[in-house]
């Protein structure tokens, strides 16, 4: 049960990380601040491009430094990189192998920029091609599926953002992250309890909003890359903007809703959906409220600041994709068609 173990050993890492590389980010940190970088360029593929997602409402507003994702096809078919003037390049990348990430970076340093890869391999090539490393101390992940390579790429993010601003308050939140990953790791048998309601699910959609955006994103990634549900993410507002025509009786909502600056537009969507559409609503919340109104439910622990959600609600959706697979007879650790390392150009 390697995909399990890995989902547990969630805790444990990033307890490590915040002890390993505290020293490490900070310094990194004081170099961005001296070079004073205008905006991110941040290039990823998969799983950490949701990582990316979050950077963007991460430093964006706690840092207020603008985050753009690159397009790396710019940099290897194309030719025709953008200018980077002033940038700070980030590639983040688990395995550190893919060449369309190694470009961007390369093309950053050929421009002058300040290069960071944020990587669970010091050896590979993005890691080589960077002046900066972020090792995330993940250790071998062996599922295809990453989920504890994830957690911990948001967690140095979050440590980042911490040590620009030298921000003591928000440093102690960040020590909280460990224990608040293991009280909702603790509910795996409700959330396997939950996963056999959806066990005839083909399609469904998942809603973020926020540093949320994010979390909608990889939870859908997983439910299709492990269950091959077509799922798709959507931020609550733009859903509104057409998509919501799709939704009929007993559609299948998935949601992402913790307490915070989004949270009372998404809940007034969830209401839409429940009343109007009929929808069949799975909620990950913090709040009473919205958590009542779901058929399915998953509780978060009471506390987490909005800006840290991202690396707890992942969490049980990476058991309720466990579970489901499980239920449907799928192989948890070598899902068709796709391999632990994908090396595009």
């Amino acid at each position: 049960m390697t995909l399990y173990t890995e989902i547990f050993e969630q805790p444990s890492i990033l307890r490590n990380l915040l002890t390993n590389q505290r020293d490490t980010i900070a310094k990194i940190a004081s170099e961005i601040r001296k070079r004073d970088a205008s905006f991110v360029f941040l290039a990823a593929r998969g799983t950490s491009d949701n990582a990316g997602r979050y950077a963007n409402y991460l430093w964006g507003s706690y840092n207020s430094i603008p985050v753009a994702l690159a397009t790396p096809s710019l940099f290897t078919f194309y030719k025709k990189p953008p200018r980077l003037i002033n940038a700070l390049v980030v590639g983040v990348s688990q395995s550190g192998k893919s060449p369309d990430i190694v470009s961007v970076l390369k093309e950053g340093k050929n421009q002058g920029c300040l290069t960071l890869a944020i990587t669970n391999d010091l050896k590979s090539p993005l890691a080589s091609e960077a002046d900066f490393v972020i090792d995330i101390h993940a250790g071998e992940e062996k599922a295809v599926a990453a989920t504890k390579t994830y957690t911990a790429e948001l967690l140095a993010m979050a440590m980042l953002s911490t040590a620009l601003e030298k921000d003591k308050k928000r440093e102690e939140e960040l020590l909280k992250v460990p224990d608040w990953a293991d009280k909702v790791l603790a509910q795996t048998d409700h959330i396997k309890e939950i996963a056999q309601r959806y066990l005839f699910m083909e399609r469904c959609v998942v809603l973020g909003r926020g540093f949320n955006y994010s979390t909608a994103f990889e939870w859908s990634l997983k439910l299709k890359e492990l269950t091959y549900v077509v799922a798709e993410p959507y931020s609550s507002a733009d859903f509104q903007h057409g998509p919501i025509a799709m939704v009929e009786r007993g559609f299948p909502v998935m949601a992402v809703a913790p307490g915070g600056a989004v949270f009372d537009t998404l809940t007034s969507m969830l209401v839409k959906l429940k009343k109007d559409h009929h929808a069949e609503l799975l909620v990950i919340s913090d709040q009473p409220s919205v958590l009542e109104l779901a058929q399915s439910s998953i509780e978060l622990p009471k506390g987490i600041p909005e800006w840290l959600t991202p690396l707890i609600t992942i969490i049980p959706a990476q058991l309720f994709c466990y579970h489901l697979t499980q239920a449907k007879g799928y192989n948890t650790e070598a899902p068709r068609s796709i391999h632990k390392v994908t090396e595009t150009q």
